[in-house]
């Protein structure tokens, strides 16, 4: 597996020359393209789920983004650091790499391996739609509005409009179903990639599950817009993922080589705390309602200082008030070891706590058949498997609302408050995503230095898309007051 960090390397400078010339909206369809003709889909795979990776784990992508808007990470005293973050900057420059790197290098790759043609590649076609499906669905989470049809169609229109999100979502499900169903008839002659897939290892039927996970989402995520029961029918069939979804190209401590997530957020490839470990720090308001309710994931989600759990309000004006040095690095909780585990982690893609909580939705709502207890309490102990902590039963068994099942009168509390706790440090920006259409978790503060009564509910459009596709730009919903069209 080690070996796919080079060839990733080899196939990425190989992309780059191929396509140098070309809008990072736009990417060649055509089987004599360079990108074709240079690469085969073995070499494109590896490096479009490398980028999945780095997108979502790098310091300042998605999940970055989604821990300092849900309240889970401050600022440690010393450091400026979150300063954007905290003042909720939200300009065409803020986070733009998020859609500037999916587009160009992600959507890009995926778009790739939908070129190659005959019965040979079709499993490498599905795995290219369900992996677009993936992230086109996160963007239009972030902005709304986004190129769609038109996007990556090299030569075609580099200028691609953009379109209606509720009617990406609508095609989002269309592609999916496409996916799963070119994987049930792919032929004998399908290659069925090995370990160039470093996410499922060529498994294609859990590419199948997590094909149905991903519409599953993107159905959850609507489902307060009007019936969609005939959208669900057959989903339990097929079966949704059970395990966490990870990339690992085989990650190393060396340079380069690190997992994105530890690289960000734990230590260089000598070893050496980086700045970003001491400055990056937990909220009073995550740690009161971890140990509030008895949560052995405190110590993992957060590092556990000798004088005890100690988070630092975001936003804080000045860090000497009332006591001087109060906030120190090594006073405060930082990133914990069940987050930060080591240079080879696999980096998070999709958790098995999120499918389950989203079947906890459905199921509760009516929308799939099935126990809703059952798959909450699974999405619980699903994230005391991935923290390594112990004892997920005596937790989610106490009679307290917001935990217990029985003892929550509002099931969807309940559910999306534990999603936020499982998802803290690991996806995030899926908590923002529901807290933007729920308002949960409930009391949820705003930063200290916050000019606004509630945090932003969407991205403006960055810069590069301003000059590269001026003349289809929609013009720039509210960030603080415009949600997206599942939230509305």
């Amino acid at each position: 597996m080690k070996k796919y960090l080079k060839y990733i390397s080899i196939a990425c400078t190989a992309l780059f020359l191929a396509s140098c010339s070309d809008s990072y909206l736009d990417v060649n369809e055509d089987t004599n393209s360079p990108t074709i003709a240079v690469l085969g889909p073995e070499l494109v795979l590896p490096v479009g789920q490398y980028w999945s990776a780095e997108i979502h784990n790098r310091d300042r992508y998605t999940n970055t983004l989604g821990n300092m808007f849900m309240v889970n990470w401050s600022q440690a005293d010393g450091y400026s650091w979150y300063n954007d973050e905290f003042l909720y900057n939200v300009t065409t420059s803020f986070y733009s790499q998020i859609w500037d790197r999916t587009y160009r290098d992600a959507l890009k790759n995926y778009r790739v391996l939908q070129a190659y043609q005959g019965d040979t590649y079709s499993n490498y076609r599905a795995i290219g739609k369900i992996m677009e499906s993936y992230h086109f669905q996160i963007l239009v989470d972030i902005y709304g509005d986004i190129p769609y049809f038109e996007a990556l169609g090299r030569g075609v229109n580099p200028t691609p409009s953009y379109d209606d999100a509720q009617a990406i979502y609508e095609d989002l499900v269309v592609q999916l179903d496409a996916a799963m169903e070119m994987i049930d008839n792919a032929t004998e002659s399908a290659i069925v990639p090995s370990d160039d897939d470093t996410m499922f290892h060529g498994d294609m039927e859990t590419w199948k599950k997590f094909a149905n996970t991903i519409k599953l989402r993107v159905l959850v995520r609507q489902s307060g817009e009007g019936s969609l029961n005939s959208s669900f029918a057959g989903m339990s069939t097929i079966g949704f993922i059970t395990d966490d979804v990870t990339v690992d190209p085989g990650y190393a401590m060396a340079e380069n080589q690190q997992s994105p997530f530890w690289n960000a957020y734990g230590r260089d490839s000598g070893g050496n705390i980086i700045n970003n470990n001491n400055a990056t720090c937990a909220t009073p308001f995550a740690l009161d309602f971890l140990e509030g309710n008895n949560d052995p994931r405190v110590d993992y989600i957060y590092e556990h200082p000798a004088t005890g759990h100690l988070g630092v309000p975001q936003g804080i004006a000045d860090y000497d008030i009332p006591v001087v040095d109060q906030y120190d690095p090594i006073r405060v909780s930082n990133i914990g070891p069940g987050l930060l585990k080591s240079a080879t982690q696999p980096a998070v893609i999709f958790t098995a706590a999120d499918s389950y909580f989203l079947q906890a939705e459905a199921i509760f709502k009516g929308y799939l058949p099935g126990d809703a207890q059952v798959a909450y309490e699974n999405g619980i102990t699903a994230s005391f498997d991935y923290l390594g902590a112990p004892g997920a039963t005596d937790y989610y068994t106490q009679a307290l609302p917001n935990v217990g099942w029985n003892a929550s009168s509002n099931k969807m509390r309940a559910i999306i408050t534990q999603k936020w706790v499982a998802l803290n440090g690991v996806d995030a920006i899926q908590s923002w995503f529901d807290y933007n259409r729920t308002g949960f978790p409930a009391n949820l503060p705003v930063s200290l230095r916050a000019s606004t009564p509630d945090r932003p509910v969407r991205l403006f459009y960055p810069s590069s898309e301003l000059t590269a596709n001026a003349a289809n730009v929609p013009s720039q919903p509210n960030a603080f007051t415009v949600k997206i069209f599942w939230a509305n």
